[in-house]
């Protein structure tokens, strides 16, 4: 399994550039107890189900394969990624800072960027839709001045500020399994959480590119960026959103030594004309200290 991040899914930062500002990750702060709640997740029984895919929509470089038996406990998840007011709540009982502001800018889509918008640095190689934004953060998610919308995934985490949240809440992130196996919704080998057909009776299911990527959208769904973390219908376990619309951190390593960490799910920013990763079996990965406009998160908990 190649280790190497995937820049077409979420821009990637260089660990030596965060490690420079910030000599060792960022310290959980103390879990409060009142934070200790299990509102909003799904208790889900657990057992055992068939982990990954080998079909011809496959990236074979990323390690989806072979599919194989896999077994997890039963365990609490969130029935939504982490929204924008609740990582503002976070962020106002702890004081935390996040990666992308101690850095002082995150990657945002070209797309979305006003002309006038302050750049940090080049764009990552191999894309040229990535832009390192001045000031871009959770909170001003296309730099200074724009606005986060409160409905919305919080997006601009890293994985160390999405580990952090979910130590103040009193849970944790997924693992890789636990993540499938919840986004699958009891569907056995299904590419999607619903079935095999992308858009069933027409109907969109899921936030992806539509149109011609990067270039043109047709928004068939009425949004371009991020939707609401209840948008669409729920899976077969009560899970929105699942695939598409954000980029979800899991707790697991990419590859066994890679430093990097893996993602599930896709983002608004898929498009099968160069990746497909908006199945439930798909993954990629990214190093710890990287944020851009379209990663976020969800977490889970020990039954």
């Amino acid at each position: 399994m190649s280790s190497q991040v995937r820049a077409c899914c979420a821009a990637a930062r260089e660990p030596a550039a965060a490690l420079s500002v910030l000599p060792s990750p960022p310290a959980d702060p103390p879990v409060s107890s009142a934070t200790f709640s299990r509102k909003g997740m799904v208790l889900l029984p657990g057992g055992t189900f068939r982990m990954g895919n080998e079909d011809e929509a496959a990236n074979a470089h990323d390690g989806e394969g072979p599919v194989r038996e896999v077994g997890v406990a039963p365990f609490h998840i969130d029935e939504r990624a982490v929204s924008q007011i609740e990582f503002a709540a976070f962020v106002d009982a702890s004081g935390y800072r996040t990666v992308a502001e101690r850095l002082g800018w995150s990657y945002v889509f070209a797309g979305l960027l006003a002309p006038e918008t302050v750049l940090a640095s080049p764009a990552p190689a191999g894309t040229a839709w990535w832009r390192a934004v001045a000031g871009a953060s959770w909170r001003e998610p296309y730099g200074p001045g724009s606005t986060a919308e409160d409905g919305h995934p919080v997006v601009h985490v890293a994985w160390y500020d999405a580990a952090a949240y979910a130590t103040w809440a009193g849970k944790r992130l997924p693992t890789e399994a636990e993540w499938e196996y919840s986004a699958r919704g009891g569907l056995d080998q299904a590419r999607y959480p619903w079935g095999d057909e992308l858009t069933p009776g027409g109907q969109v299911r899921c936030n992806i590119w539509q149109g011609e990527f990067p270039l043109v959208t047709t928004k068939e769904d009425s949004w371009v960026g991020t939707v609401p973390v209840d948008a669409h219908e729920p899976n077969g376990y009560g899970l929105y959103n699942t695939v598409g619309n954000v980029w979800e951190w899991s707790a697991d390593a990419f590859a066994p030594g890679s430093g990097t960490r893996a993602m599930r799910g896709g983002s608004y920013l898929c498009h099968d004309s160069y990746c497909n990763r908006y199945r439930v079996a798909a993954r990629t990965g990214n190093t710890p200290e990287s944020s851009s406009g379209n990663i976020g998160f969800r977490c889970a908990a020990d039954a």
